[in-house]
């Protein structure tokens, strides 16, 4: 605990905060809906469990996890941070399709440009995006 103020989970809590509190280094009094979202999706017990579980040196990324798991829960109650992962996965499928089509557009474009005979189509077209199965299409939610 920080000077006289209780942490953020202790506060909304409605306990006093001990000097001990395995909340407080992670749940500052400053950010309370940080605390909020965590123990609205995970509930403070399971929270508590998941941090004296944790190796100290590690509950710092633990509670970073959690805190972005949560966010992502209340977004996407159904996939969560999967959703956002599968969402950036497809993003970067499109954009490495996008770069061929550019570097095969470049390559043609160079063997013209040095009076080399092509014999395929040097304009190419990205498929359709239908051509492509979107597991989450739910993308409005990230």
């Amino acid at each position: 605990m920080g000077g006289n103020s209780p942490c953020a989970s202790c506060k909304l809590l409605r306990r006093r905060c001990a000097a001990d509190c395995i909340f407080a280094p992670y749940f500052p009094p400053d950010d309370p809906q940080r605390f909020y979202i965590v123990h609205k999706v995970f509930g403070a017990s399971n929270v508590s469990k998941i941090l004296q579980d944790t190796p100290v040196h590690w509950r710092a990324d633990a509670v970073s996890s959690l805190v972005f798991e949560a966010n992502a829960r209340m977004r996407d109650p159904v996939y969560g941070c999967v959703g956002v992962i599968s969402y950036l996965q497809n993003q970067v499928v499109q954009l490495q399709k996008q770069l061929a089509v550019a570097r095969a557009e470049i390559t043609c474009i160079q063997m013209l440009h040095e009076g080399s005979v092509v014999t395929l189509p040097c304009h190419t077209e990205l498929p359709e995006e239908d051509d492509f199965p979107l597991y989450f299409t739910n993308s409005t939610n990230l």
